[in-house]
């Protein structure tokens, strides 16, 4: 059974230390919008893969491509600035750990900026990873286990502020998807607990700040001890 670090919007400090290495997990997700040097210490230190999705203040990491070590963008070398190490998975469908994870990064647009989407630029985004994943589950029978976003679903603990409205388009992504567990921040709790909750059978969570999972596949995913 994975056990998973979810991380999204807000550095832990403790986690900032040595001490990280005590929680013994298999994978890092994060969800979006926190310093790129905080996920690559991470991932160093607990020397576990990190699969991430960005959020809505992350650069535009669009159109880049890496072949043999070597980064491009349109073509050109270029210089990946994105974490070092780490697997972006926004608009894909990637097999890490154990575990399938789909991503889609970015929040509701609501002013100028990357990774901001329409809700119909968004449901085309969902469209896209659903064919995605239906091609996988041909391939080899396996369905997503988790959706890793940074927005939330509409109506699944989001706000009503403009910039903090999930997005509708996302509980179609859970009806086609049939994930186990989605993943987001973006909301951030403000010292409150955030409520787990559900959509169409899928858990909701919001990992702003960081939260300790045990997920694996036809077993109910839990906050690790």
């Amino acid at each position: 059974m994975p056990r998973v670090l979810a991380v999204a919007d807000e550095v832990v400090e403790g986690l900032w230390t040595e001490r990280v290495r005590r929680l013994g997990v298999d994978l890092v997700l994060a969800a979006g919008d926190l310093p790129f040097e905080y996920l690559e210490y991470l991932a160093t230190t607990v020397d576990r893969p990190c699969v991430f999705v960005p959020g809505n203040h992350d650069p535009d990491l669009s159109g880049y491509r890496e072949a043999r070590g070597l980064w491009t963008r349109a073509g050109m070398p270029a210089r990946w600035p994105g974490p070092a190490g780490a697997v972006n998975a926004d608009g894909r469908v990637v097999d890490v750990a154990g575990l399938r994870i789909a991503g889609l990064g970015g929040s509701l647009r609501y002013g100028g900026g990357p990774n901001q989407w329409t809700e119909r630029q968004q449901a085309r985004r969902v469209r896209r990873l659903v064919g995605l994943a239906a091609w996988r589950r041909m391939r080899d029978g396996r369905d997503v286990d988790v959706l890793l976003t940074h927005s939330p679903p509409r109506g699944c603990g989001d706000g009503e502020d403009a910039p903090h409205r999930g997005f509708e388009c996302l509980h179609e992504a859970v009806r086609r998807l049939r994930p186990r567990v989605l993943v987001h921040g973006h909301v951030h709790p403000h010292g409150h607990p955030a409520p787990d909750r559900a959509a169409r059978g899928t858990l909701v969570l919001n990992v702003v700040g960081h939260r300790v999972l045990e997920i694996a596949p036809a077993e109910e995913v839990r906050d690790a001890p």
